[in-house]
């Protein structure tokens, strides 16, 4: 029962978050115009998010996987079990720091103030590849962890 509110919870995001999406897509058009020199940052921003959201479904697959290695083996060395909670807890951080950032990201609008838009954007850049390499360097940790199942 609880895999399945988990998975429901899941599906629910991964909706939220396209339809988060295509409001900023909407809210960029208004924002940004052609001459704006952010929209080019704006894009290079959503290009990121749009390359490692898809990975969320891989980032819940594995954790899945480890639970499961994690249930179906009571008598699992308690250091292998220690390992395998910490790569879940590693692939739980990742997926939320991409929710996280998702909900709070909400670029300014150029016609409030073209320089502290471009910054926004700037330091969003910073924290979206944070959250790349941080769900990246997961999933291959939990690949990692899964294929030692077979030890």
């Amino acid at each position: 029962m609880k895999i399945i509110k988990t998975l429901g919870f899941v599906a629910f995001l991964l909706l939220a978050s396209c339809t988060r999406r295509s409001d900023h897509a909407d809210a960029g058009q208004d924002t940004f115009s052609e001459e704006n020199p952010n929209q080019a940052l704006y894009d290079q921003v959503m290009d990121v998010h749009d390359e490692v959201m898809p990975k969320m479904d891989e980032i819940m697959k594995l954790k899945r996987m480890l639970q499961q290695q994690i249930t179906d083996s009571p008598n699992l060395v308690t250091e292998r079990k220690e390992q395998l909670e910490r790569v879940i807890s590693n692939l739980d951080s990742a997926s939320n720091a991409m929710m996280d950032w998702m909900h709070q990201f909400n670029p300014l609008p150029d016609s409030v103030d073209q320089e502290k838009a471009r910054e926004y954007l700037e330091s969003e850049m910073e924290q979206i590849k944070k959250v790349k390499t941080q769900m990246l360097e997961a999933i291959e940790k939990g690949k990692e962890a899964n294929s030692k199942s077979g030890s």
